[in-house]
């Protein structure tokens, strides 16, 4: 029996709070249930060196764990003693929201997104990603003052999948992925492309078929949260 009640293909309840920082240009909360995260969005005219005479701009990212977001202290990142899964999530968030945006519409500007996890229950960095698109999307109204449609390739979202104990789960909390056989985080854009997937047995593998299984689960799981973000989009484009 799943945290709640949940099905093996429902996703944990999501909730987006755009606006959450007050000083930040764009910003949400996002939670997947348990797991909470703020994804916040600067923009700069600090391009990185080697784009000085490229006529585009970037994106970077930068995840944190909050030292009390888990049962036992996390210790910060800083410096050289960054984790190894930490540079992973802020590359694979980095590389998600180029797929979403065309940089050359946005030539000379650096968007850098923040994503600190307030409390972690498993699937902290797709949340992460389907939180910074929205942070992102707010982020371009209120720099360049009108719809940021414009700017966007794709609207984008992640969700987590698994095989735990022989059952194919959808949105995996902490409990699940802890003991799962294998797990998948999925990032698809709206036309249900594959944008990234990273995948990993811990025990036994998966066949090809299972592996179709699991896709056509995370691809369902992945509807309901643009689904979701396209509610708060409106909100923004209607404000």
């Amino acid at each position: 029996m799943r945290k709640n009640n949940r099905k093996q293909d429902e996703p944990r309840k999501i909730s987006i709070v755009p606006n959450f920082q007050k000083n930040s240009i764009g910003s949400v909360l996002i939670n997947f249930e348990d797991t909470k995260v703020i994804c916040s969005t600067n923009i700069s005219r600090n391009v990185p060196r080697w784009l000085l005479n490229e006529n585009k701009g970037w994106i970077t990212a930068e995840y944190s764990m909050l030292p009390n977001s888990s049962g036992d202290r996390v210790n910060r990142d800083r410096g050289n003693r960054m984790s190894g899964r930490t540079q992973e999530i802020q590359r694979l968030i980095g590389r998600s929201l180029r797929q979403a945006i065309d940089l050359s519409l946005i030539p000379g500007v650096l968007i850098t997104i923040d994503c600190d996890v307030l409390n972690a229950d498993g699937g902290t960095r797709t949340a992460s990603i389907s939180g910074a698109f929205i942070a992102t999307y707010l982020a371009l109204k209120n720099y360049y003052n009108s719809s940021p449609k414009k700017f966007f390739k794709n609207q984008i979202a992640a969700i987590s999948v698994g095989k735990v104990n022989n059952d194919f789960l959808l949105d995996l909390d902490y409990s699940e992925d802890s003991i799962a056989d294998f797990d998948m985080n999925i990032v698809l854009n709206e036309n249900l492309d594959i944008v990234e997937i990273q995948g990993t047995s811990e025990d036994n593998l998966v066949s090809r078929t299972e592996m179709n299984t699991l896709l056509e689960l995370g691809t369902n799981g992945i509807k309901i949260i643009l689904k979701e973000q396209s509610k708060i989009i409106d909100q923004i484009d209607n404000t």
